[in-house]
């Protein structure tokens, strides 16, 4: 990969933040890359993914993420041969999962057996002996979160990762693999990976309530929920639609309109709706870190664009705007909770301060 000679207008524009429950830091946002590579027909070249690792890196980003089976193992590779003389520079991350091979029934899921075949094929393609967060792609019901949580913490002691995390699963399984990795001693998860974006915000009902009670943190996929929350559908250029793997026809009328009230709200903040959609996602959860993709270099330029208009958009009313544009109902239990709080703690009791969902992680026991 090559060195940045000079500052360019992204240079260092992100923070960073504590993974989770560890020491390590992470930039504001990651950098999915499950579009490198033209094996599945959409993706970029691989000149054209490095450009887009060095903007990246020149932004202040350090997150790098991918899996095992993105673009049948070109991403992997991109990644790799891409920062194999600054690996140490980056916090790279991979997951698996999903099959390797369709005919053969060990081939996939979260089992002893997958997670070793499959991490020693991403430690070959990314060209290292380490990576920094293995995350289980998606919840396997047929293997006990036992056996995975503890295979993980068998290769976290072999030095083949550091840290552990958790993609796609019910809030309930990831509360009890740290359970049972806290009560066994085993290396527990310290973040998650949800979708979670303007036009769907399920994860808020019970999943980033819970990485933010257990201290985790949490990746955010598709924040700009495949491209409807680009502009993409609403302001094409040129008269005409460019390339997406969204139909235009498979939109509803609700999503057009979010889309819209987008692009109203981004242009009164001065932006453009992609950065104001990945900022919506980090001010309202100080946890949240969206998972940015792209298949060319300006959009990813324009997509770190959301890190100066964050700012802007916590000191505005555009958040609750996009807020009553977007939301959605808890449903029972947590509306029925809600309802119930005069009936269940009284007036003076209503006037007791909310514990920090940290003081009980941290605090002394009792």
């Amino acid at each position: 990969m090559r060195q940045a000679a000079e500052a360019t207008e992204l240079e260092k524009r992100m923070d960073y933040k504590l993974l989770g429950q560890s020491g390590l830091r992470v930039s504001e946002m990651f950098l999915g890359t499950m579009t490198f590579g033209e094996d599945w027909g959409w993706g970029a070249a691989p000149e054209e993914c490095r450009r887009m690792i060095d903007v990246y890196a020149e932004a202040g980003g350090n997150v790098i993420d991918t899996a095992v089976n993105y673009t049948n193992g070109s991403s992997e590779e991109i990644v790799g041969q891409a920062i194999e003389k600054v690996r140490d520079r980056f916090v790279v991350c991979t997951k698996y999962t999903l099959t390797l091979d369709p005919t053969d029934p060990n081939a996939a899921g979260n089992h002893r057996k997958n997670l070793k075949r499959s991490l020693e094929r991403s430690l070959r393609r990314l060209r290292t002996d380490y990576v920094d967060v293995y995350w289980v792609h998606i919840w396997d019901p047929r293997t006990p979160i036992e056996e995975t949580m503890r295979a993980l913490d068998d290769a976290v002691l072999a030095g083949k990762i550091l840290y552990v995390g958790l993609s796609d699963m019910p809030a309930w399984v990831v509360a009890r693999a740290n359970t049972l990795a806290q009560l066994k001693d085993w290396c527990p998860a310290v973040a998650i990976q949800v979708l979670y974006n303007l036009a769907c915000r399920d994860a808020e009902r019970d999943l980033l309530p819970m990485a933010r009670a257990l201290g985790l943190s949490v990746g955010a996929w598709s924040p700009l929920a495949g491209g409807l929350l680009s502009g993409k559908f609403t302001d094409p250029p040129a008269g005409s639609l460019p390339a997406t793997r969204l139909e235009p026809a498979s939109l509803k009328d609700q999503e057009l309109s979010l889309a819209r009230r987008l692009g109203e709200v981004a242009a009164d903040l001065g932006a453009t709706p992609s950065q104001t959609a990945i900022a919506w996602t980090m001010a309202r959860w100080p946890n949240v870190h969206p998972v940015i993709g792209a298949r060319r270099v300006d959009q990813l330029r324009d997509n770190l664009g959301a890190v100066e208009v964050l700012a802007r958009l916590r000191g505005s009313d555009a958040l609750e705007e996009l807020d009553a544009a977007s939301r959605i109902e808890l449903g029972f239990p947590h509306d029925f909770i809600a309802d119930t709080r005069q009936l269940v703690y009284g007036e003076a009791g209503l006037r007791v301060a909310e514990r920090d969902a940290t003081q009980s992680l941290r605090g002394p026991r009792l």
